[in-house]
């Protein structure tokens, strides 16, 4: 790792901490069963994503975000759809169980929700694919299975929830420049407009991972030349195009961390395999969110700055 500039986080609330600390509790109760606490934690986080850019899914109430449709957890065929019956949710195959013992099937309690979501999974098995299965199974999507199955990964590897720090693209010690062209018209493949923030570098200049993510793409884009894809625990997609060459160390598939050098500043692009030079270098930084139906790009620029911020009070 070249050039690390980590944002900590610190300050958190100490209510925020003890957040993260019982949500860890409730992912972790199930590990004598075998059932990794990344799945659920991952789970769980896919959830709140979704919660957090939808306005047509209501943010759940209590420690965790998971919540079940009437079909899921008072079974399909139930005329009881808000069943809470332990007995009669099982008679008709829901998935609602009593999970602390009270004799009561709550989708508002959080034992009862994650006991639930446990079980499910333990029907499948405790394997990679056993779970992308399960996901499969209950979500119907394979854009779900693959942002929930990433943001496992991550937590997996890190043995933490606490994935939220960021730092700048570029190292603050090299020379750059950049502003918002958020929006800003763009000729070349037809008419579409800017979604993303440029910053001026020199050829070679060393490009960084902004987040702790999965490598999701790597390869070539007629319009973003030699371009990485990385993929975070917030169903957001971090894009970094136009680069020179790719670090020699990088592969789809790769876990980074804020501060892991992706590549280098180039000016590729806008044409076939291979095409530069039709524009000054620099590297186009861009990031869409997934909220479970499609993938959308806002605004990086404000972002950045607090994040060069950050990295320049660091070093």
């Amino acid at each position: 790792m070249v050039g690390l500039l980590l944002i900590p986080i610190n300050g958190l609330a100490s209510s925020e901490e003890d957040i993260v600390e019982q949500r860890m509790s409730y992912y972790t109760q199930f590990e004598e069963e075998l059932i990794p606490w990344h799945f659920l934690a991952a789970i769980d986080q896919y959830e709140r994503n979704l919660q957090t850019v939808r306005k047509d899914i209501p943010k759940r109430e209590g420690f965790l975000a998971i919540q079940f449709s009437d079909e899921y957890w008072s079974g399909a065929l139930n005329p009881e759809k808000n069943d809470t019956i332990p007995e009669t949710i099982c008679y008709f195959d829901g998935m609602g169980m009593d999970g602390n013992g009270d004799g009561i099937a709550s989708r508002q309690d959080d034992t009862d929700v994650i006991v639930s979501m446990a079980h499910y999974l333990s029907k499948f098995g405790t394997t990679d694919e056993d779970f992308k299965l399960a996901l499969w199974e209950y979500y119907g999507s394979e854009e779900a299975v693959n942002q929930i199955f990433a943001i496992a990964n991550l937590y997996q590897h890190f043995k933490t929830t606490l994935l939220d720090a960021h730092t700048f693209p570029i190292p603050t010690r090299y020379d750059y420049s950049y502003k918002g062209t958020w929006g800003a018209s763009r000729g070349w493949g037809g008419r579409r407009i800017h979604e993303g923030t440029d910053i001026f570098a020199g050829y070679g200049t060393p490009v960084v991972s902004t987040s702790y993510g999965v490598v999701e793409v790597k390869g070539w884009n007629q319009f973003g030349g030699w371009r990485i894809g990385i993929r975070d625990n917030h169903n957001s997609y971090h894009y970094y195009a136009h680069l020179g060459s790719y670090h020699k160390d990088i592969t789809v598939g790769d876990i980074v961390e804020p501060g892991t050098v992706l590549g280098y500043v180039g000016s590729s692009g806008y044409g076939k395999e291979g095409t530069s030079g039709k524009f000054p270098p620099h590297l186009h930084y861009g990031i869409y969110k997934f909220n479970g139906r499609s993938q959308w790009a806002f605004d990086p620029y404000p972002s950045l700055l607090q994040w060069e911020r950050q990295a320049k009070k660091a070093t």
